[in-house]
This record gives structure tokens, sequence and C-alpha cells, in this order.
């Protein structure tokens, strides 16, 4: 191995995330967050040649469901893995989030000494 690899070395790929993945699916108002992703890698795939990701719906519980992804060259599978997702109602957690900001907001006032009136 070159020197090169060490901790702390980092990549970054971006790929833009568009509206139309499980949203599709979901009602107005409705969203959803990631829970869980599990991968496993099979095999090594050679330069040049194309892999092939397909995603299917293996699950859904309620609001949660569940993703399986295979990942395929040419000759193998070289890859698996899931994803779980719970499916969220936007304006209730937007209110969830705006209650933990005033909380922390709070909290980050009287640890740096600063005393907040009462409400």
């Amino acid at each position: 191995m070159k020197p090169s690899l060490r901790p702390g070395v980092t990549r970054v790929n971006r790929i833009l995330i568009g509206r139309e993945r499980i949203l599709e699916h979901a009602d107005a108002g409705e969203d959803s967050v990631g829970m869980e992703v599990a991968i496993k890698h099979l095999a090594p795939t050679l330069v040049g040649m194309t892999v092939e990701i397909a995603v299917r719906v293996a699950a859904v519980d309620g609001r949660e469901v569940l993703f399986g992804a295979t990942v395929k060259d040419q000759l193998d599978t070289v890859g698996t893995g899931t994803h779980a997702r719970f499916v969220i109602d936007k304006a209730k957690t937007f209110e969830r989030l705006k209650a933990k900001a005033a909380r922390f907001a709070a909290q980050s006032g009287e640890a740096h000494g600063e005393r907040r009136p009462p409400e």
C-alpha cells in the first residue's frame, strides 16, 4: 500500500436527488426519512464493465418501507443491500423540529450564562 492511504483521506461524490424518489408514492404533505442502510460487497467488477443497480420495495409495514437493492455487472452480482425509510407528515415533523430548536436555544443561552426571561 502507498503511504497516502491513511486515516482522514476523503473522497466526495455528489448525486442530485430528485423529487421522484419515494415521493411519487407519497400523499401531499408527506416525505420520508432514512432509518437504516446495510450493504454487502460480494464480488469485484472489472474496469470498463457497466454495473446495474436495481431497487425494489421489499416490504411496507405501516409507514415503514424496506427496499432491497442488487448491484450486478455483466457477469456477477457484485453487491446487495437493504434500505429502510419512514414516511413522515411534514407539518408534524416541522413542529417537532421548531420545538426542539427552541429547547436547544434555551439550553444554549443558559450554558453561556445568559438568563432567559420566563415566557
